[in-house]
């Protein structure tokens, strides 16, 4: 089975992969399907012995450019259509024990236009509204394969929270006529709440931080997708992006498990709507000190409401100083 189903209850569509229950879980090292291609050895995703950045198609994907029909019959409350859309995967390195954190700066900065570049390819297909990159990272928040990599899906329809992102944006420029990414990088800039500041782009623990030590990291000028970046902003979101990430390490004392994704504007609609979107990333690490992990609980997953542990007035400085001491690679 693949295949969207509309939840009328609350105006969103949900996808169902069932073949993904049979991918690829936890191999050992030596079966690692994103590792190069060694000869002599198991043939792998990556025909290479060596690599910098891979991008090819998910062999488990929950959206295809050539779904299946739908295994029920939709009504007029309930449609149900073919899970149309693209899932690629993106390695990032051919070393198997390395991370995003640990690849150097300038693998980062090629990984930038590793997304602009499919970002752009995947948008050119009129049956496509939003392109999203992430990643995800660590067992603790499910990673069933070691080998660093992210992925990057493109819907058919803006999901439930980039959609929630435009409406917020609409309603803040209806009322102020300003974007409302823009108002907060004017207002955090230099705040106790920022975590590394950059030339082109802002990282700092949100007031609004969903997860203890949550940070986003927003385009200080208003731009809505990767592909609009010039090679100046893509250099200094490396940077920064790049000294985030060491100085979680740095303060956590091990090798940090997060969620990442890249939020941008969506894609085939009129430009007033494309005009509200700000480039902007999220990085949410479960951790929440001494060991413990933020879990999503009944006041998150029924209520949409977040708790956190941690001030972001607390987190920010934490972070800030430890993104100071962390060595970057180049």
């Amino acid at each position: 089975m693949s295949e969207r189903r509309y939840d009328p209850t609350h105006d969103e569509w949900v996808t169902f992969a069932t073949h993904r229950q049979d991918r690829t879980y936890k191999p050992a090292t030596a079966d690692c399907p994103l590792c190069p291609t060694h000869p002599g050895g198991p043939e792998t995703e990556i025909p290479r012995e060596h690599f910098e950045i891979a991008v090819f198609d998910n062999r488990f994907p929950s959206l295809s450019t050539t779904p299946p029909a739908p295994d029920v019959a939709g009504t007029d409350l309930v449609p149900v259509e073919p899970a149309y859309g693209h899932c690629e995967v993106v390695v990032f390195t051919d070393d198997h024990e390395a991370t995003l954190a640990s690849v150097g700066e300038r693998r980062i900065r090629l990984l930038v236009d590793a997304w602009a570049h499919r970002f752009r390819a995947l948008a050119a297909d009129p049956r496509i509204g939003y392109v999203l990159p992430f990643e995800n990272k660590g067992e603790a928040v499910g990673v069933t394969l070691h080998h660093p990599h992210g992925q990057i899906y493109a819907y058919p329809d803006v999901p439930p929270r980039p959609a929630r992102e435009q409406r917020a944006a609409r309603h803040h420029r209806d009322r102020t006529g300003r974007c409302v990414f823009c108002d907060v990088v004017a207002q955090e800039r230099g705040g106790p709440r920022v975590v590394v500041e950059g030339r082109h782009f802002l990282a700092a623990v949100p007031p609004w931080a969903r997860f203890p030590y949550e940070v986003d990291v927003w385009a200080h000028d208003h731009v809505g997708t990767l592909p609009e970046l010039d090679a100046a902003a893509r250099d200094d979101l490396a940077r920064v992006l790049a000294r985030v990430l060491a100085g979680y390490d740095e303060y956590f004392g091990f090798r940090t498990s997060y969620l990442l994704g890249v939020h941008s504007a969506p894609v085939n609609v009129p430009d007033d709507e494309r005009g509200l979107g700000h480039l902007h990333l999220e990085i949410c690490p479960p951790h929440r000190g001494g060991g413990k992990l933020k879990y999503l609980a009944g006041s998150e997953t029924f209520g949409g409401a977040f708790l956190t542990d941690v001030a972001p007035e607390v987190a920010g400085p934490r972070l800030r100083d430890a993104a100071e001491r962390a060595t970057v690679p180049a």
